[in-house]
């Protein structure tokens, strides 16, 4: 059988918090994770409140582009 178009596709997830505090000195870097998503059934950004290490707490982490 062929297969069709990828209905579960990659998707990065950055964290929110970091993004605002990226021109602050103190601030290392933005940390993303990488997930999948059914594009049929969530077609918005995804929105997790995942664990992020830079700001060691847990934050809102949105869908970016890849």
């Amino acid at each position: 059988m062929a297969k069709g178009k990828d209905v579960r596709g990659i998707v990065f997830l950055q964290c929110t918090n970091c993004v605002r505090n990226d021109f602050n000195k103190e601030s290392r870097g933005t940390f993303r994770y990488i997930t999948q998503k059914n594009r049929h059934n969530t077609p918005s950004r995804l929105e997790l409140r995942k664990f992020c290490p830079y700001c060691y707490k847990h934050t809102i982490h949105r869908e970016i582009k890849n």
